[in-house]
């Protein structure tokens, strides 16, 4: 993957997001942390929420069935990842960001491709389905470079 100068590259999960510049060319990248955005308050499901899943009646049959519980961490990962895609807005407004680069493990993909606005939309020029929040900048460089 080619990766031009001053294009801007976001590797995120549910949880971590960091926006990335290229001060490098497109053979020797050289990312520089710009932002680095984290939820920390995500606690797991079974501590979030308190009720037992509940039951539902059909009326003229009688049967029962259950209602599967509410995925509160889940939840709560597509809501920080609608917060990643607003401040990256608020971002191209601000730079003038002409080109992004969307690293993120396929779920987490598709929930930023969902909350990410047409403005930016428009200017992804590639997306990687990997995760690579937790890897330090240096192999996310060659990760990049090795796509």
């Amino acid at each position: 993957m080619k990766i031009a100068n001053d294009a801007w590259i976001l590797v995120a999960d549910g949880r971590k997001a960091l926006l990335l510049k290229n001060a490098g060319d497109e053979v020797y990248p050289n990312l520089k942390v710009e932002t680095v955005i984290e939820d920390r308050k995500n606690a797991a499901t079974r501590e979030q929420g308190t009720d037992q899943p509940g039951r539902v009646q059909a009326g003229a049959t009688g049967r029962r069935s259950a209602v599967d519980q509410t995925d509160w961490h889940d939840a709560e990962e597509a809501r920080f990842l609608a917060e990643v895609a607003d401040e990256v807005e608020m971002l191209r407004r601000r730079h003038g960001i002409e080109r992004l680069v969307v690293v993120a493990p396929p779920r987490a993909l598709s929930q930023l491709r969902a909350a990410m606005p047409d403005s930016i939309r428009a200017i992804v020029a590639a997306e990687l389905d990997k995760d690579l929040t937790r890897h330090p900048v240096g192999e996310i460089e060659r990760a990049l470079v090795a796509h």
